[in-house]
């Protein structure tokens, strides 16, 4: 039934093409592909894709390694770390000329408060505020890489509610700090290197550029064509909040760490105790809403559970009760803006990840093979 979903979701037009892996704590046990990553080239297990904000999960992971260090605290301000936190400034709106109205924030930011989405950042593609303020101001846009796009304000005191954004960049500021190292080179030695990710990386090797797949977006007919998309190859700075591009096998090798509290195959990446840690709600009475669009090119409205209390752990969102395909209450996922999604259950002690490249995010399509998987996975296919 699983692979004839997945098969179908091509057939139909409805993705070009699509990847889709599972497994547990001892290995993988599922993966396959199809339709065509672009160019003529069929899909392939091994295909690379612009992975997005699965990147945030790699990089909280390589935060919280340096928290167990102590030489990251989750409750100290990061100012004297990130100087673009030095003096954070909220949009109060704009005035009859349409300048910015900005204000000091109330309170420092921190790295708690990065890792949850609750230091007051957002994205100008769910907030017709910020695209505003980077239109007036001619701030360039995060996928720009340039360190101008961290000059963001925010949109609430840090703090006070939730809201998704730009805040894991920041994070990847931090671990460079205190590290020394790029975010691509701590990555390597620390994280994606010990797990065997060999295909993971912010640039693009010669082998994974021959396995790259094209991005996609429906033309006015409705029928998906390629598109023109990269993240640079020469950034003023490494996106922590969305750079990498990898395999979906290299990002199960990641899930199936954390399904195992923190090591994988003899790598241990984390200690057990801050998996769990991660792993419980970290925003107390604070709730994850809904992803309005402000551009529908880009996504569409996104909530993975409408009308489910939702809450976000260290670096991932938390489903407060268990879902019609099989999840349990309280698994760990997240996704990319290219249509990539994962979950990691430590209930029932499975994940999986699936990935297809087409905008808008979100894409109704692409959400049903997320949920094609998962009801392969607990029904084993």
């Amino acid at each position: 039934m699983l692979n004839q979903a997945l098969r179908a979701a091509v057939d139909s037009g409805a993705v070009a093409g699509v990847v889709a892996v599972a497994g547990d704590s001892g290995d993988g046990f599922f993966e396959a592909a199809y339709g065509s990553r672009g160019g003529g080239k069929p899909m392939t297990v091994d295909t690379v894709l612009w992975i997005a904000s699965m990147t945030k999960a790699i990089t909280t992971v390589a935060a919280m390694q340096l928290v167990e260090q102590g030489r990251l605290q989750l409750d100290a301000p990061l100012a004297g770390l990130v100087p673009l936190l030095a003096a954070p400034m909220v949009l109060e709106g704009f005035d009859a000329a349409g300048a910015p109205i900005l204000r000091p924030a109330r309170g420092a930011i921190t790295l708690r408060q990065l890792l949850t989405h609750t230091a007051g950042f957002g994205y100008n593609m769910w907030s017709p505020e910020l695209a505003k303020y980077m239109e007036v101001t001619g701030t360039p846009g995060v996928l720009s890489c340039q360190n101008a796009a961290l000059g963001m304000p925010l949109l609430f005191d840090p703090g006070a509610r939730w809201n998704y954004g730009i805040n894991i960049d920041f994070v990847g500021k931090a671990i460079e700090a205190v590290s020394g190292q790029t975010l691509e080179a701590y990555f390597a030695e620390h994280v994606t290197g010990p797990l065997g990710m060999s295909d993971t990386a912010f640039r693009l090797g010669a082998s994974q550029r021959a396995r790259v797949s094209a991005m996609h977006a429906r033309g006015a007919d409705g029928a998906l064509a390629e598109i023109p998309l990269e993240v640079p190859q020469d950034p003023e700075f490494h996106m922590g909040g969305g750079g990498l591009y990898g395999t979906l096998p290299d990002y199960l090798r990641f899930t199936r760490m954390i399904l195992r509290g923190g090591e994988l195959d003899g790598a241990r990446i984390l200690q057990a105790d801050t998996v769990a840690e991660m792993a419980r709600n970290h925003i107390g009475d604070l709730n994850v809403t809904t992803l309005q669009t402000a551009d529908p090119s880009v996504s569409f409205d996104a909530n993975f559970y409408p009308g489910m209390v939702q809450k976000w752990g260290l670096g991932f969102l938390l489903n407060t009760e268990a879902d019609a395909h099989g999840r349990s209450a309280n698994s760990l996922a997240w996704a990319g803006l290219a249509n990539t999604y994962y979950w990691i259950d430590r209930a029932r002690g499975v994940s999986g990840v699936v990935g297809v490249q087409m905008l808008p995010f979100a894409d109704p399509a692409a959400l049903a093979c997320l949920w094609a998987l998962q009801r392969g996975v607990y029904g084993r296919f």
